[in-house]
């Protein structure tokens, strides 16, 4: 199985923070809440185009 690499974006900021990996069969957007240095708090992250 091959892997994607993808970067997170806060949702509050637009700053891109994170970059993880997904499977190619990942349909949906990830969106996980995590830790923004911008912001300052824990907020949610989108996955960017």
């Amino acid at each position: 199985m091959s892997q994607k690499k993808i970067a997170l974006q806060c949702a509050v900021c637009g700053s891109r923070n994170y970059t993880t990996t997904v499977g190619n069969n990942h349909d949906n957007r990830l969106e996980v809440k995590k830790y923004c240095k911008h912001c300052g708090k824990a907020t949610m992250h989108k996955q960017t185009v």
